[in-house]
């Protein structure tokens, strides 16, 4: 078990008891309150992840206004400058909240301009590597695999790769105005091929019908080598922008992963601070640390906290009989001490 210095709560302790009137009327809004934050806390962390999974690299450690998140909170101390002690805890709670859901709106706003960016650049990507049914042939086509005058056009067939045989047997007789030993393989896949066959314009359009009727496909294309250059730039522009993208997402989440965290901390000082009040009364007379014990001795852990709890105000907080109070705002157990769980995944 690793235990952690107390956190440094004295002074909040100390100035903020005087503002307190209800503290048991703000329980229900400390439950979603916390229940958001921390889930924002967690979107930016799993956002974290996911763009250095896309990059490639081994996540950084999470800081903390430059420190590690165990190390921030082994050293909290409240924000006076951010967070004054003076103000009403509902002003300093929804202050909280409206800053955490500010940040919020903003990467929901970032991660969408990135995704369309990747969207964007997976569909050309599909494209390009899908079946040659649907698939971008610009790619496979150069401009001497194809024929056009004033008389003649280059068809593309895609042809079932179990059908070839038949296609190099028939393509030339499924109309008649089609040029004899023109077809010419460009590509094959799993599942079809790509063939040229040339014939004369007129007769085109008589070809694709009698084509299809055969289980052969053709493909409308046109070779233009300004629109490949032009859609190649695109791409690279594309390409460009979804790496200066994810970059500065990457940066900008790390830099409001700390300013949630910071901020989630200190809602859940004033959660401590809240029902301790509530169970311990006024003047606020209690000791608050951090305990960040191992899965397996965390039953232990518990047990010594119970066994050092035995006031008369803890034992019917810990009381099963009927009209006992549970804790708010904290574990949905109800220990004989204030406990409020922080989940960093």
């Amino acid at each position: 078990m690793e235990s952690l210095p107390r956190t440094n709560l004295q002074a909040f302790l100390r100035y903020t008891s005087i503002q307190v009137q209800h503290p048991k009327s703000l329980s229900d809004d400390l439950i979603k309150s916390n229940i958001f934050i921390e889930g924002v806390s967690h979107k930016i962390q799993h956002q974290i992840e996911e763009l250095d999974r896309v990059s490639g690299i081994i996540s950084t450690s999470l800081t903390v206004d430059g420190v590690l998140v165990d190390s921030y909170l082994a050293r909290f101390m409240w924000d006076e400058a951010k967070y004054p002690t003076m103000s009403h805890l509902k002003k300093i709670l929804d202050g909280i909240h409206i800053q955490v859901a500010n940040i919020e709106d903003d990467l929901k706003v970032r991660v969408a301009e990135y995704n369309n960016v990747r969207s964007q650049l997976n569909t050309i990507n599909r494209k390009q590597t899908g079946s040659l049914v649907v698939r971008d042939l610009s790619t496979l086509v150069k401009p001497t695999d194809i024929i056009t005058t004033e008389h003649l056009v280059t068809l593309l067939a895609v042809v079932p790769k179990y059908s070839q045989k038949d296609w190099l047997s028939s393509y030339e007789t499924i109309t008649t105005y089609v040029v004899p030993r023109s077809s010419k393989k460009l590509y094959e896949e799993n599942e079809y091929a790509l063939y040229t066959v040339t014939l004369f314009s007129r007769d085109a359009d008589n070809f694709r019908t009698k084509a299809r009727e055969r289980d052969f496909q053709i493909r409308d294309f046109e070779y233009n080598s300004e629109t490949q250059e032009t859609w190649k730039q695109e791409i690279e522009k594309l390409m460009q922008n979804q790496d200066a993208l994810r970059t500065f997402l990457l940066q900008w989440c790390y830099t409001s992963y700390g300013e949630v965290f910071s901020s989630w901390m200190h809602f859940c000082a004033v959660c401590v601070f809240s029902e301790s009040v509530l169970r311990y009364g006024l003047p606020p007379s209690f000791l608050s640390v951090v305990v960040s014990p191992t899965v397996k001795s965390e039953k232990k852990v518990r047990s010594i906290l119970e066994g050092l709890c035995d006031s008369s105000n803890s034992t019917f907080w810990k009381s099963e009989d009927e009209g006992s109070m549970g804790g708010f705002g904290g574990d949905a157990d109800a220990y004989s001490y204030v406990s409020f769980t922080v989940n960093l995944i």
